[in-house]
């Protein structure tokens, strides 16, 4: 793992996050390169992690054991078919651009190409991160290692046989994150309405958000289990879950999901032609 030159094509925030994981998990600096079309940006990221840098992707692709795909869905088919001519050697590809399918990817890369593909979400910048992944066949257990090595440095990986997974997978973490801070700003403002101060009404409810967030990892109990020991018969939080449930919040919740998971297909039909 020592030895690998790892190229990370595209520098924004997934990547800075991937990259500061990395090195936080004992990958060396001079193993990592950075490169993308904006020097300033290049810069940056060459100040904050003293990696190499290069405005040239396929040079940089060309001397990498394994290709990080960084960049916009939006971008990922021109930047692979610029890549394409780079990659004989067969390098591991891991790309963590939303939609795009390992079959679009190895169209525009290559069909003999080993293709990781990922879905990690916005908390992988705190370290924190939960992602899907999926291999497609041309990836060796020795690549997955080493796949599993760079994603687990900024969270969980859950490896998925069937890539359609990563549809829900979107649903729940990918997306995860804005639906609890919807949830959180909710309470802020209600909060505000009851009478709290914003500033008291927003500070008690992040806490009590990670809280049980960690309380609900340590715990040998799932969540449900949780939620019925804070929940006293005839108590004040019964009250609101009561509401809850006839308000159908678990309906709502999974017709949300549902929607976003159809978005995910049809991303990944429009992106991936």
């Amino acid at each position: 793992m020592k030895n690998l030159k790892i190229a990370f094509i595209g520098a924004g925030n997934m990547a800075k996050a991937i990259i500061g994981g990395m090195l936080a998990e004992g990958f060396n600096a001079q193993q990592i390169i950075a490169a993308g079309p904006r020097l300033e940006s290049l810069e940056k990221v060459q100040q904050e992690f003293h990696i190499e840098i290069s405005t040239d992707n396929p040079a940089a692709a060309a001397q990498a054991d394994v290709v990080v795909l960084a960049v916009k869905p939006q971008m990922l088919k021109e930047v692979s078919l610029a890549l394409r001519d780079s990659l004989a050697h067969k390098p591991l590809i891991i790309s963590v651009a939303a939609g795009i399918t390992t079959v679009s990817l190895a169209n525009w890369l290559g069909e003999d190409q080993a293709i990781v593909r990922c879905m990690p979400n916005t908390p992988s910048q705190l370290r924190l991160g939960a992602s899907g992944a999926f291999a497609n066949v041309k990836v060796s257990d020795v690549q997955k290692s080493t796949a599993n090595a760079i994603l687990a440095a900024v969270g969980i990986v859950q490896w998925l046989d069937d890539e359609t997974l990563l549809n829900p997978v979107t649903a729940v973490s990918g997306s995860g994150p804005a639906y609890f801070f919807l949830f959180m700003e909710a309470m802020i403002e209600a909060g505000e309405k009851l009478g709290l101060s914003r500033a008291c009404a927003t500070e008690l409810t992040l806490q009590t958000a990670v809280g049980a967030a960690q309380l609900a990892k340590e715990s040998h109990c799932d969540v449900a289990e949780l939620r019925r020991r804070v929940t006293s018969p005839k108590g004040t939080t019964e009250q609101a879950i009561n509401s809850f449930e006839q308000d159908h919040l678990r309906a709502t919740v999974l017709k949300a999901m549902t929607a976003c998971s159809n978005r995910a297909v049809e991303l990944s039909e429009l992106l991936g032609k």
